[in-house]
């Protein structure tokens, strides 16, 4: 009832989407998601496609932080390892690291 107030739409035209008699037009889609928060691409999946998503966003989100803190390891290890070199040259190295990670 609420999400059909926010919409500015009847209650029953809710209802209808979700038995699939009425379909909303792409403005109310768009509408929904936002008060939903929500991508609008959502609506249109299945259950399996919706678990399948879930776990590849876990697997991109486990990897970015692998991958952060692999980056900062190999940051990490270079300034040690060059520690009395000039920051300038350290700065430039560190740029060539993030560029070919």
């Amino acid at each position: 009832m609420k999400l059909a107030e926010y919409c500015g739409i009847a209650h029953s035209y809710i209802g209808e989407i979700e038995i699939g008699r009425k379909f909303p037009s792409m403005e109310l889609i768009e509408k929904i998601s936002k008060i939903l928060r929500v991508e609008p691409y959502l609506f249109f999946m299945s259950g399996t496609e919706k678990s399948t998503l879930a776990e590849i966003e876990q697997v991109n989100t486990r990897m970015a932080h692998s991958s952060k803190k692999q980056l900062q390891k190999q940051i990490k290890a270079h300034i040690k390892k060059h520690i009395s070199q000039s920051t300038t040259q350290i700065l430039s190295e560190i740029n060539q690291i993030i560029e070919n990670y």
